[in-house]
């Protein structure tokens, strides 16, 4: 089984690696890899399902496909609240895998593309000083150059060249971007997984 499924992979051009048990691809496994892992639930020594575990707890988030010739629901619920893709019972339609497994790539794919993008912008934003910070926050709120400079007790000027030198950092030309990316690092930074 594992021999045909490298096979059927690598014939729509996926890299694909075979492990014979959980011990021996955890010894080869990289953390935070790119890609879709297939598991058989039941395999020798450690299950597939507990091997999935194991990732989640390690804070892996790779998307897993389970095959298995012995699904039952309570299994399937397990695989599933553990945050698999899917659930694929044997024997399977291989176009249907290969579409399931593409389909997990990109997600994976986009969903890295995000968090690089989502950590690119943290990083700017910890560029600024605690005064621009507090500009920003005042931007945010709607407020005038003039109303924040009188709430800082600083001159309007000052509220430009800190206005000026926070947009700089964060590299938007416009307060439509400026707001756009306040927006996408909140809506980012709530501390939950992002799941597919």
């Amino acid at each position: 089984m594992r021999d045909s499924l490298g096979w059927l992979m690598k014939t729509v051009g996926i890299r694909a690696r075979t492990f014979a048990s959980a011990a021996e691809f955890l010894r080869e496994f990289i953390p935070n890899s790119p890609g879709c892992l297939i598991l058989d639930v039941r395999m020798p020594g450690t299950s597939g399902l507990d091997l999935f575990e194991e990732l989640v707890c390690r804070g892996e988030d790779m998307p897993v496909i389970f095959i298995t010739a012995h699904a039952d629901v309570p299994m399937a619920v397990r695989a599933m609240k553990s945050g698999a893709v899917e659930f694929v019972e044997k024997p399977f339609n291989r176009q249907t895998l290969l579409d399931k497994v593409q389909r997990a790539i990109k997600d994976d794919s986009e969903r890295r593309g995000r968090m690089t993008a989502r950590t690119e912008l943290s990083r700017r934003f910890e560029q600024l000083t605690d005064k621009e910070r507090v500009v920003l926050e005042l931007i945010k709120e709607g407020r005038p150059n003039k109303e924040i400079a009188s709430q800082l007790q600083i001159t309007p000027r000052a509220v430009e060249l800190r206005r000026s030198s926070l947009m700089r950092k964060l590299g938007v030309r416009s307060l439509i971007e400026l707001l756009r990316l306040s927006v996408v690092l909140e809506a980012g930074s709530g501390g939950h997984r992002e799941r597919r």
